[in-house]
């Protein structure tokens, strides 16, 4: 039988369509998480149970001691104080599914929950590099601007400087999301992470994905590197002014007040540029999920312990709450 040219065009369209649908086949991943482990489930159960209670309380009590104590009615501890609300929010992005995925066994996550755990992660993600930035910008002032501090830092510059943190990075990291996520995926639904995170997704998208790695990279550039190196010069500033003070106590307490940010700084920085500025194809699923563990799991659980065990006013503050509880 013979077709006619329309039926022709019509049949070959169809082809076409069908084609183009078994390209996108995958309307679910699977987050293997840590299932080679089989035997440790229980053990991992409860230790990531465990993390996630402790960030809970550390960041929890760091807030209510920032409202309840008039000491700490500063610019430092106000951003500290929003510094541990971030904490809360990025953990929870990751931590409780992680612990529901053990407890269920069912690994499963739709196309569209995997690319909002992916936003909201890259989201707070992005406002932590820029608070980051923001509170090194703050030490920066209170030491090398003593006299100015309480006027240029006042409570209207600092929800301005706070509200530019949250959502600076909002427009930039949904617009990646959407990119990625516009990709077809057809070589595997199998996500080897415990989350939803841009190197083991792009590695599933079919075809060339370099001008998505490319991509990326640029949005690193921009919420990660940039804000380095603005923390990068006021520290530069900072050490350079405490290294003129007079008295070597005065140097001691000028260097206390900022050392703390500058471990987390290095903690947080150090694994998260290991994860983002290595090429994709360089990535093995064992080292990222053990970076992505360090600065998605580990950073928390240490913030509280070194913003109040590096800082007298924040124990103080601790010892006065636990004594009238």
């Amino acid at each position: 039988m013979t077709l006619t040219s329309d039926e022709i065009f019509l049949h070959m369209n169809h082809e076409e369509i069908n084609a183009e649908d078994n390209v996108s086949t995958v309307k679910h991943f699977v987050l293997l998480g840590f299932s080679e482990l089989s035997d440790l489930q229980g053990f991992l159960s409860g230790v990531f149970c465990i993390i996630y209670i402790i960030i809970l309380i550390g960041n929890s009590l760091i807030i209510m001691i920032t409202m309840l104590d008039p000491a700490l009615k500063k610019p430092m501890y106000f951003f500290l104080a929003n510094f541990s609300s971030l904490e809360i929010c990025y953990v929870s992005v990751t931590l409780p599914r992680i612990l529901v995925n053990i407890w269920t066994q069912d690994r499963s996550i739709s196309l569209l929950d995997c690319a909002t755990q992916m936003c909201f992660f890259l989201i707070l993600g992005t406002t932590e590099s820029f608070l980051l930035a923001v509170m090194s910008y703050d030490r920066y002032m209170a030491i090398c601007n003593p006299l100015h501090y309480p006027l240029l830092m006042n409570p209207r510059k600092c929800i301005q400087l706070l509200a530019g943190s949250w959502l600076s990075g909002m427009p930039i990291q949904i617009g990646q999301t959407c990119q990625i996520f516009s990709s077809h995926f057809c070589n595997s639904n199998q996500i080897d992470h415990f989350f939803c995170d841009i190197p083991p997704i792009l590695k599933l998208a079919c075809g060339d994905t370099s001008m998505h790695e490319l991509s990326v990279y640029v949005v690193v550039m921009l919420v990660g590197a940039f804000p380095f190196t603005l923390i990068l010069v006021s520290y530069i500033k900072i050490i350079s002014t405490i290294l003129t003070l007079p008295t070597a106590r005065g140097r001691a307490k000028a260097f206390s007040t900022c050392s703390s940010h500058l471990l987390v700084v290095v903690l947080f920085f150090g694994s998260a540029s290991i994860t983002y500025f290595r090429p994709i194809s360089n990535h093995s699923a064992g080292t990222d999920k053990l970076f992505s563990l360090f600065y998605t799991v580990v950073t928390p659980i240490f913030n509280p312990l070194i913003y109040s065990l590096r800082n007298k006013e924040v124990i103080t503050a601790l010892r006065k709450l636990l004594l009238k509880t």
